[in-house]
């Protein structure tokens, strides 16, 4: 049954991509100039030199046409030439993809684990000095944007030097013994997290708190607690339990809204991540390389989804038999 679900899912992602695809490729498209237009007001670059680019890069064609082409490319795993690097996306991205992978597995890991536990007893303890000592921090983490506490981290590191001021690793990463360089990740991963995660652990206790406080009022907790059951086994058994769903599915939307939200963060930290790349390719039009960071995180909201969903699976019987 299993199988069969999510070969059913996969099947409907390829309508999904393509729409989502195309509908990128033509508005990017549809966008005044393109990374040549720079160029053509260059007196030392000939118009003929733009025309033989143009042609090179397929810039002459039809949109129908580049898309169906670019398309085409992509199912042979080629996401075309990036114009303003003179090089394969492919190995552009792949050369980034990794930095994105950990930043965001590691904000998604220390997200979760301030936030379930915090989000859990302040809902419970609804009204004591607990609750509304963290309910000052989500409101205040909400306030702050991402880039702004990232500028503030910077500055302290700047005046302290506790930190490495930005950057992915150190110069000498190559040079390193495998311990020191888990080391060197790991500090240069400190101000990137924490002005990525404070925000979302913000966000995520409101949201956990305000699930846990609904359905703790429910009837049907009501009615466990009147049965003489456990207040303990009630709270950490049904309640949790029931609470705990909706943000399974909010963790297959994590690595996708990362790729767009760590854009500005990775500039200013100077990590060479998919955020700069996206954020270059952006500033250049750069039309082969938006599209395969479009791509890319495409896919990776529709494996989250569908991960989320098989979590889902396990967790909850009621979803589980109607597969």
């Amino acid at each position: 049954m299993l199988i069969r679900f999510i070969i059913k899912r996969v099947l409907l992602m390829i309508p999904v991509m393509l729409g989502i695809t195309f509908i990128s490729f033509v508005i990017i498209s549809l966008a005044p100039g393109n990374i040549l237009s720079s160029l053509k007001m260059n007196p030392y670059i000939s118009e003929k030199t733009i025309n033989m680019m143009e042609q090179a890069y397929g810039l002459n064609k039809p949109l129908t046409e580049r898309y169906v082409l670019w398309l085409w490319q992509v199912l042979h795993l080629n996401l075309g030439i990036s114009i303003y690097y003179h090089a394969s996306v492919m190995r552009l991205i792949m050369s980034r993809a990794m930095n994105t992978l950990i930043l965001s597995v590691s904000v998604i890991l220390v997200s979760w684990l301030c936030a379930l536990p915090a989000g859990i007893v302040s809902g419970i303890k609804e009204g004591s000095y607990f609750d509304r000592v963290i309910g000052l921090f989500s409101y205040l983490g909400i306030s702050i944007p991402a880039f702004f506490l990232a500028f503030i981290l910077l500055l302290i590191t700047a005046q302290t030097g506790i930190l490495p001021t930005g950057g992915t690793t150190s110069p000498l990463y190559g040079l390193l013994s495998p311990a020191d360089k888990l080391y060197d990740r790991l500090i240069h991963l400190i101000m990137p997290v924490a002005a990525l995660a404070v925000p979302q652990t913000a966000l995520y206790i409101r949201l956990i708190r305000a699930n846990i406080i609904e359905i703790k009022r429910s009837e049907f907790v009501t009615a466990t607690a009147a049965r003489g059951v456990k207040r303990s086994k009630v709270i950490y058994v049904h309640v949790l339990k029931n609470a705990i769903n909706p943000f399974i599915t909010l963790a297959g939307y994590d690595f996708a809204s990362l790729l767009g939200g760590a854009a500005l963060v990775e500039t200013i930290l100077n990590l060479q991540g998919l955020g700069t790349l996206l954020l270059k390719a952006v500033m250049s039009m750069d039309v082969f390389l938006i599209m395969g960071n479009i791509l890319i995180g495409a896919c990776m909201l529709l494996i989250g989804n569908l991960v989320a969903d098989i979590a889902l699976i396990y967790v909850d019987p009621r979803i589980k038999s109607r597969v």
